[in-house]
């Protein structure tokens, strides 16, 4: 039996290509993917966690300014759940460590990275290049989905397999 999967993306639509991870979200849920659930925000916040806890897999997509194109996809593993003075900016790992530590589960993680282009505008909308790397991502993620093969997914920057993160 495959996986229930949840697609976690975070980003602001309003900064321009910052919305890759909300766009990569919408993409997904549209395909209505049997076993797969789709959220997505502004931020991650140490509430997704509970959320997190509720699936044998997660897959964290954001936009990416500096990363491979279109995209490079990463096995993750839960961090530190130490929390700053703010929770304003929460990481995947972290969010990972309170599913660990509040709810005793740790679900197989990947973070997915597209490579954007254009952050300092405030539009809605994705650059073209952006607009590419997402069509890119999303077909490789679907099929992924689909054969329930993430890890058969090449690193985009080395043409190996995925890289830990």
């Amino acid at each position: 039996m495959k996986p229930e999967t949840l697609i976690l993306g975070w980003g602001n639509p309003g900064r321009g290509d910052d919305g890759l991870g909300p766009a990569f979200v919408q993409a997904l849920s549209e395909l209505g993917l049997p076993g797969v659930a789709t959220d997505s925000d502004y931020q991650l916040q140490v509430e997704n966690a509970a959320e997190v806890a509720r699936y044998d897999r997660v897959l964290f997509v954001d936009a990416d300014r500096s990363g491979a194109e279109p995209f490079w996809l990463g096995r993750l593993q839960p961090g530190s759940a130490s929390l700053a003075f703010s929770t304003h900016s929460v990481s995947p790992s972290a969010v990972l460590a309170l599913a660990r530590d509040l709810f005793q589960v740790e679900p197989e993680a990947w973070v997915l990275g597209i490579r954007g282009y254009e952050f300092d505008e405030f539009e809605e909308r994705l650059s073209g290049g952006a607009q590419r790397n997402l069509a890119v991502a999303v077909n490789a993620i679907e099929s992924a989905l689909q054969s329930d093969e993430l890890q058969a997914i090449p690193d985009r920057e080395s043409g190996s397999d995925t890289k830990p993160v």
